[in-house]
């Protein structure tokens, strides 16, 4: 259960909560529910990698022209779920979304694996695809193109950033009887409250 007196950051705890997560999770303990609003105003979800949480927010990476790329610089607001099963908890986050600077999106593509860096310029992401063989070979070509020296980052290939405005953590309890416990930005600083469960 919460402390009477919750951490002033939700930050913190969120970084508690992954340090623990990333000691006994069994799978990508980064890995989070992403929610969108379509064109026709119904909500999407998929799983997406966060790639980095501190105080200016929580960072993906995608193909813009993707349909969550598409949803997000349409409609720039978006939910994020973390589920980490083994520790029984949850993190749930709401806010608006800014795409990440020119330099951030080129620093984490360099990371990236160099066959990742490839499929980012393969794929046509979410659009209808003939079969197997068809991304094959688009691999293959762009492999072929930048087989020496460094593979540029894609034109529409950058990150976004989940600017929260609320953030829940949800703590399994006995009989039901759960945690919860929700930031609410206010300004620079959070209030908290405790809901039912």
């Amino acid at each position: 259960m919460f402390s009477n007196e919750p951490a002033a950051d939700p930050i913190q705890t969120f970084q508690e909560w992954m340090s623990e997560a990333e000691s006994s999770e069994p799978n990508d303990p980064t890995a989070a529910a992403l929610g969108t609003v379509g064109e026709d105003g119904m909500p999407a979800v998929r799983m997406v990698l966060i790639k980095g949480a501190d105080a200016k927010g929580f960072v993906f990476f995608t193909n813009f022209e993707s349909r969550k790329g598409r949803h997000l610089l349409d409609r720039p607001k978006a939910a994020i779920l973390f589920h980490w099963k083994s520790l029984r908890r949850q993190v749930r986050i709401e806010g608006e979304v800014h795409q990440v600077s020119d330099t951030e999106a080129d620093a984490y593509f360099a990371s990236r694996a160099r066959d990742s860096r490839i499929g980012a310029w393969a794929s046509q992401q979410s659009r209808p695809l003939k079969g197997k063989f068809e991304l094959e070979k688009r691999v293959a070509e762009f492999g072929l193109k930048y087989a020496v020296g460094a593979i540029p980052r894609p034109p529409y290939w950058s990150g976004f950033r989940v600017v929260p405005r609320l953030i829940e953590f949800w703590q399994d309890g006995a009989f039901r009887l759960h945690d919860r416990l929700v930031y609410h930005r206010e300004g620079e600083a959070w209030r908290t409250e405790r809901l039912y469960p």
